[in-house]
């Protein structure tokens, strides 16, 4: 997949700096919150897939490996590490939360 999104990149000229491929994740991430919102009115109901979440996540997708690209780091290897990080959280806490907040 990243190399994909690279593929495209190139393909369309659309090299950019680091800074500005984490802007346009970030503006991708709050298109794809804006999306869930709406899918629950605000949260007032259960949540419903939309035509657009799949899109809005596609989205996000691209815009995270673009960041990668950008900044050479390879996604299957930061995943890799973060599942392997995960797993021993899990193991040593039952949880893989880096912070565990007490319960009222």
């Amino acid at each position: 997949m990243q190399q994909t999104v690279n593929n495209f990149i190139q393909k369309h000229s659309l090299q950019t700096d680091q800074h500005t491929r984490y802007i346009d994740l970030v503006s991708e991430v709050g298109e794809l919150g804006k999306e869930l919102l709406k899918a629950t009115n605000y949260g007032k109901n259960p949540y419903k897939q939309t035509d657009d979440t799949e899109s809005e996540i596609g989205d996000c997708l691209f815009s995270l490996l673009a960041l990668c690209n950008a900044m050479d780091i390879d996604a299957e290897d930061a995943l890799a590490a973060a599942i392997a990080k995960y797993e021993k959280r899990f193991a040593a806490k039952g949880n893989i939360g880096s912070e565990q907040f007490p319960t009222a």
